[in-house]
This record gives structure tokens, C-alpha cells and sequence, in this order.
């Protein structure tokens, strides 16, 4: 279920907080909608966490019953959507999802036990690029980066020469090139394997001129910040897309607030271009190798040199462009090659066994919980396959698990192109932890940006993830009958002469068709209410009082946790991110004889029934009442009881 995106920004006339959009909203449409899901509604209310960097709100809408447990104590849903600019699906998915919650019946027990918290679209700025006259995929929100060290800002953008609305790419004609047309399909191109006697035949670039005249095209446009790519967990240092350091924006600032303000989120689901969803982690706690689109990286790499300019020993500059010099405080892809300190990370700069590093697998203990939500998430949405899938860096759904130790989960929230609209039945294809495990990354590094987004910063997990996915991708929008492909057709540059000009469509690869928004709306909503339902849920279930004589009396409690997720991951237990679950008697501690401590604790309790019991031997007096109370940061709050008798 996926394809070409419908660029339109046509809000829904009626309906309110009933009818589903069928067409991407731009700010404006999608505040319009919130209010009136919110308006429509006593189980939700709407706030804004943080502004833009260019004014926008970025919406906070929650979602439950305000009746009962107070929203702070009971376990929390996080969904969060469009971090990266480009991939508008992911708000429109999340608030498709928060109409499901406001209407369907079965999530009545959610708005009543749980609450959900949904973001639709973090990067406001970004997303309103696909709004615009001339489209170009942006995933940065509004951030003025000197991307080519110039003193300059965003002043060598893309440019619409052939005047179709659409900035795509360039194929030049060039006898020193590295890439030539694919024999397979003249639309594609690949890398010359001169080991076979091939030889290369152009270059490729985005499409446009070089406006600042320093011999780089299109080099330093605007695109700003990758808020998936400006979190604290594998942040990608030095690279221009991921800011000038860990959470450096407003809007991921936002974010990160909002976490650390609201502990007993139990779950946290994003949607953006890396999937943990489909294929979950494999028995080694791997993520599957990204797959990226080989035009755009092709066309990235034509100023890959320009971040090294000015580095000393760094030897020529590629492309059209210029070497040598010496080097500025800042680089891009190719920075991390220098002799520079790279924080925890392990390097040739730090010492391997000077202190623990980061987590970068999921732990073993944990990969059953990843699992189990993967299959329920095949299963309800259907989507057995994606496209475009990038290697995490700096993502937001990784510090939630490896800082927080929060179950989290990423998806593109849509799949590869069946042939056959809305037919994407992964019940009987959906992977295995055997196809999960073949797809695992191996060592090494890669290059190449999400879909049509290029530039850097694709990086690869995996060594067999340097081939995009070009020609499975265009193949299968093919069958199904979407126009994703410009042809390429000649164009007379004021640089190079006759070339051509083409490539995917901004967006296609990243945006489904907005008619399937409905429906794969309603099925993510239905996911978060699996979701919600799997999180930690502690009670007591039983007391006993049994009276000794001289008023002392033991005082029993069992407590047992009947969601299907641990209380805390394994790992939440080994980041030390997760409140031990407390158990706690109501008396003065003088009044303890012996047993466990008035506030006794147990560090992770696992799921699906499991208990731990409690006692006490104390003082007191013939029918005096004693309250136990339990208190699990992830699985609630629950209270009894008990008269000494």
C-alpha cells in the first residue's frame, strides 16, 4: 500500500473530527483539523510544546479519558511524526490515528487505563517545502547552515531549469565520470565497474547552476537541520545535516523536554525513514542494512569534496570543484576522516577500553518484546516490505530505547509497491527472525540520503546496502501504476552544455498516495491501541493480615503486572533510566519489625501475569486500616486497603 505522493494542500470542508483526509495538509490544514478532532472531543486537548525556528507551533495533542487516574500516572503512548521534513505521511498517519482513538470503540479501554500523546509533525517548516510551487525533497527544518564554509548562507540552492515544479537531478555527460546509464533500464544509473571492462560515462548533480560561482553545484541550499538526525544516541558528529551539535533545535529541544518531563511514557512510536517495524532487530539486536536510492547518492557525491576543502594532506577536489588548503572548524560527510575527537564514540582517537560506550544493539532480553510488536504491527497494517529504509544516526526512536529504555519503535508507515492498490497482505509473507537476521548489517560504513532527499548522511550499517534500491523501487511503482519517474530529457546548461535532466519525483519515494491516507490511518491507529494495550500494568491483587497477638500482625501483599511488556526493559535496568517498581506500606517505619523495608522495590517484573509478593511484621493496634500502595514508573499506580485484625 504506498506510491507517488498527491502534492496538494486541500483541507477537508466538512466532517470535522469524523471524515479522514485524503489530501496532505499543510500547517495551516493540519492545525485546522487538530483543533476541530480536539474541539469535537471531551477525551482530548491540544498545546503546543515549542515553537520553530521559523514560528510554527509544534502541536502536542493528548489523547484519554480526563476522568480517573490523573494522566501523569498512568501509562503513556508517545507517537511522534514528521521529524524529517520530507516525510509528511508521518503526520498525516498521526492524526489519522488520533481520530481512530477519538472514535473507534476499541479504544475505549485506552482513553480509560492509558493515554496517548501525539506530535503529528515536529518539523513544521520543513514539511510546508512540499507545499510549494517549486518541490524539492527537504527533510531540514529552517536552520541557516554555511554548508560550503563560504561565510555565505543557502546561497547555491537547486534550481527548476526545465520549469516542470520540480528540482530533480542532472546527468552530465562526462568522460571522467564514474557512473554510467544502467543496461538494464536507461532510466537508472550505476557505478562502472572497471574490474568488468566498464567504463563511465557521466556525472551526476542536482538540478541547477552554481550560483555562488565557487565550481561546486547546488552545494549550500536551504534544508537546515535533520531533526532525526540531531539526537543524542550515535549522533552523527560533524556532518551538516545533523546541526551543530546534539539537540541544538527548538523543536527537538521540544521534544526531549517533553520526555524527560513525562517519565512514565511506556512506549514511544515514530514515523520517519528508518524501519524497526517490518524487520524487527535480529538475534544479534541489529537493525536490517539500510537501503538507499542510488541517483541521489551519485549526485551527492559530486560535492562530497567539498567539506574537505581546506583540510592539509587532504589531496584534490572532486568533481568540478577544488583541493588543498587548510581546514575550518566544520565538515560534512567526509569530516570524520580527519584527526578530530568524537565524544564516546568509538574511534581511532579514544581508547577502546577507557570506559563503557554506548549501546548500539538492542539487548538480548529485549528482542522478544521488539519482536512480538513487529508481528502485530505486519499483521494489523499489512505491510510486509519497505522501500527506502536509512541507517539511525542521531534518531530519535534510538534515545528513547538506549537513554530512556523505553520500548521504541520507527516505521516508514507505509510499504513497497504491490501492483495491486491497497493489497499488501503480509500475513503469510511477513519476515522472520531467520529473513530479520539475513538482512542484519554487518561492519562497515555506506553513503547516501533517505529516498529522494540525497546529501549526506544515509550512511550504511552493512556493507551490501552501497547498491540503492533503484531498480526494485521504480519496477514495482511501475506495476502498480504510479507516475514516480521525470524522463529524462535534454536541456542546454549554461555550464556544461547538453545535459539531461531527471529522476524520481520529490516525494514519491517518501509519501504514499494521499487517497490510501485513510485507511493506512485507521490501521495505525489500531496498532497504537495494540500498543497501549501491551504496556506494563501493576495491581495488587491480594493482601493478607494475620494477627500475632500483643499487636503485632504480618501484613502480606502480592503485586502482579498484567500488561504484556516488562515494567522495564532489560535495558532500562542496565542505563539505570528506569524507576525501580515500589511497593510501599502506609505506617511509620518505627512501627516495622521485620520483613521488607516500608519502601521495597523490584527492578524489572515481567510481564503477562507475573508477581512478586511482599510482607511485613509490624505494631499496631486491633482494627487500625493501613494502606499499601504500589507505584510502577512505566505500569501505573494502584492502592488496597488492609485492617489489622
Amino acid at each position: 500500500m504506498c506510491g507517488a505522493a498527491v502534492m496538494t494542500a486541500t483541507l477537508l470542508s466538512a466532517g470535522g473530527s469524523q471524515a479522514q483526509s485524503s489530501s496532505y495538509l499543510d500547517f495551516a490544514g493540519l492545525t485546522g483539523e487538530l483543533r476541530s478532532l480536539v474541539n469535537g472531543s471531551s477525551n482530548a486537548s491540544m498545546r503546543s510544546i515549542g515553537m520553530s525556528r521559523d514560528g510554527r507551533e509544534v502541536w502536542l495533542v493528548e489523547v484519554g479519558n480526563t476522568s480517573g487516574t490523573p494522566m501523569s500516572e498512568r501509562p503513556a503512548v508517545l507517537v511522534v511524526g514528521n521529524l524529517e521534513g520530507d516525510h509528511v505521511v508521518g503526520s498525516q498517519l498521526a492524526l489519522e490515528t488520533i481520530r481512530f482513538l477519538l472514535n473507534d470503540p476499541s479504544a475505549a479501554s485506552v482513553l480509560s487505563d492509558q493515554v496517548v500523546y501525539v506530535i503529528p509533525r515536529l518539523n513544521p517548516d520543513g514539511a510546508e517545502a512540499m507545499f510549494a510551487s517549486v518541490k524539492f525533497d527537504r527533510r531540514g527544518n529552517a536552520f541557516s547552515y554555511d554548508a560550503d564554509n563560504d561565510g555565505r548562507f543557502d546561497e547555491d540552492p537547486g534550481e527548476d531549469l526545465n520549469g516542470d515544479g520540480m528540482i530533480t537531478l542532472m546527468r552530465v555527460p562526462d568522460p571522467s565520470g564514474e557512473f554510467m546509464v544502467d543496461p538494464d533500464d536507461a532510466r537508472l544509473m550505476k557505478r562502472a565497474d572497471k574490474a568488468k571492462g566498464e567504463t563511465g560515462t557521466h556525472t551526476l548533480y542536482t538540478e541547477g547552476v552554481d550560483s555562488d560561482g565557487d565550481g561546486f553545484l547546488n552545494e549550500d541550499g536551504p534544508g537546515g537541520v535533520d531533526l532525526n538526525r540531531n539526537f543524542q544516541h550515535e549522533y552523527p558528529y560533524y556532518q551538516a545535516d545533523a546541526g551543530p551539535h546534539m539537540v541544538s533545535e527548538p523543536e527537538t529541544r521540544a521534544l526531549m523536554d517533553f520526555m524527560v518531563a513525562n517519565r512514565h511514557i511506556g512506549a514511544v512510536l515514530t514515523f520517519g525513514h528508518t524501519d524497526n517495524l517490518v524487520t524487527a532487530p535480529n538475534s544479534s539486536g541489529q537493525l536490517a542494512d539500510p537501503s538507499m536510492i542510488d541517483l541521489v547518492s551519485f549526485a551527492a557525491e559530486a560535492n562530497s569534496d567539498i567539506y574537505r576543502n581546506g583540510v592539509f594532506g587532504a589531496g584534490g577536489g572532486g568533481g568540478r570543484g577544488f583541493g588543498g588548503g587548510f581546514r575550518f572548524g566544520r565538515g560534512g560527510r567526509t569530516a570524520a576522516r580527519g584527526s578530530v575527537l568524537r565524544g564516546a564514540q568509538v574511534g581511532r582517537d579514544n581508547d577502546p577500553q577507557s570506559g563503557r560506550r554506548p549501546e548500539v544493539v538492542v539487548n538480548e532480553q529485549d528482542r522478544e518484546y521488539f519482536s512480538a510488536v513487529s508481528e502485530a504491527y505486519r499483521e494489523i497494517t499489512g505491510i510486509s516490505e519497505v522501500g527506502v529504509n536509512r541507517k539511525a544516526e542521531g534518531a530519535f526512536f534510538q534515545v528513547a530505547y538506549y537513554q530512556m529504555g523505553i520500548p521504541s519503535f520507527s516505521t516508514q508507515g507505509w510499504g513497497l509497491p504491490t501492483g495491486e492498490a491497497g493489497d499488501e497482505d503480509a500475513g503469510d509473507d511477513a519476515p522472520d527472525e531467520a529473513a530479520a537476521d539475513e538482512a542484519a548489517p554487518s561492519a562497515g560504513g555506506g553513503r547516501g540520503g533517505p529516498g529522494g532527499c540525497g546529501g549526506a548522511g544515509g550512511g550504511s550499517g552493512g556493507g551490501s546496502s552501497d547498491a540503492g534500491i533503484d531498480a526494485k523501487l521504480i519496477g514495482a511503482m511501475d506495476d502498480a501504476g504510479i507516475d514516480a519517474f521525470v524522463a529524462w530529457s535534454t536541456y542546454d546548461h549554461p555550464e556544461f552544455g547538453e545535459v539531461e535532466i531527471g529522476g524520481f519525483m520529490p516525494y514519491v519515494t517518501t509519501n504514499p498516495p494521499a487517497d490510501q491516507l485513510p485507511e493506512l490511518g485507521r490501521k495505525h491507529g489500531e496498532f497504537v491501541v495494540r500498543l497501549a494495550g501491551m504496556l506494563p500494568r501493576v495491581s495488587i491483587v491480594s493482601t493478607e493480615v494475620t494477627a500475632h497477638g500483643g499487636g503485632v500482625f504480618t501484613v502480606t501483599a502480592e503485586i502482579e503486572n498484567t500488561g504484556y511488556l516488562p515494567t522495564s526493559l532489560q535495558h532500562g535496568v542496565v542505563s539505570r533510566a528506569v524507576q525501580a517498581t515500589m511497593v510501599q506500606i502506609q505506617v511509620d517505619s518505627e512501627s516495622i519489625l521485620t520483613g521488607d523495608a516500608k519502601s521495597s522495590r523490584v527492578q524489572r517484573l515481567e510481564g503477562s501475569g507475573s508477581r512478586a509478593s511482599f510482607s511485613w511484621v509490624i505494631r499496631g493496634n486491633n482494627g487500625q486500616s493501613v494502606e499499601i500502595f504500589v507505584r510502577s514508573q512505566k505500569g501505573g499506580t494502584d492502592t488496597a486497603t488492609v485492617t489489622l485484625r
